[in-house]
């Protein structure tokens, strides 16, 4: 029976067999293949991203509990500050015409509206657009959209704590106390649990 060789000529034979390029480093795990690499490094990167929307799930506030300050002047003419949206459940969602995985949430966020406007839970959309305004009341009229919409700028968002990716999500309590932060289109989904405890949890909540 042939026994294969240690040695580089082996070792060659074991990289091409796992994937490799047999010009890979000598001294590179073997097992380590480019699939696996692949693999380890988009779970990296969705981690972070996860771990908000896991939170909500499970019911654990961010730590901060900030409690942002705001006023801003939605495309039906309103203004809506801290203030006014006290005593409500608001869902802010910063997002723009151009992302591809905020236009694929947005049903689910109108439906999250109608479903749960009765429970005084209240859906603010922060446009992040540096267009011209009519392009997003266009957007917004083909796809039906009747919940608030205001078109922001940097200082907005840094009252919510800053916005490094589209879309974001931010659940304010009654008591308007940010209580969660998720990153990525599957907010309508990770937050209903989180939705559900704060409309049960009164106005006084800390």
């Amino acid at each position: 029976m042939p026994v294969e060789r240690g040695g580089p000529e082996g070792t060659s034979r074991s990289r091409r067999a796992s994937g490799w390029p047999t010009w890979w480093p000598h001294w590179w795990p073997v097992w380590l293949t480019p699939g696996t690499l692949f693999t380890a490094v988009v779970a990296i990167w969705l981690a972070p991203r996860c771990i908000g929307h896991l939170a909500a799930v499970a019911g654990v506030s961010d730590g901060a509990m900030r409690r942002p300050t705001f006023a801003v002047a939605t495309r039906d003419g309103r203004v809506l500050t801290q203030d006014s949206l006290r005593g409500r459940v608001v869902l802010v969602n910063v997002w723009a015409t151009w992302c591809m995985p905020c236009r694929a949430e947005m049903p689910a966020l109108r439906q999250l509206a109608a479903a749960w406007a009765s429970d005084s839970v209240v859906v603010l959309g922060l446009s992040v657009d540096r267009g011209p305004a009519s392009d997003v009341d266009r957007f917004l009229a083909e796809r039906a959209i009747t919940y608030p919409v205001a078109i922001v700028g940097d200082e907005i968002l840094r009252a919510f704590g800053g916005v490094r990716a589209y879309p974001t999500s931010f659940l304010i309590d009654r008591a308007g106390v940010m209580r969660h932060t998720v990153v990525g289109p599957i907010a309508p989904l990770t937050l209903r649990p989180a939705l559900a405890r704060l409309v049960r949890e009164p106005a006084s909540s800390p």
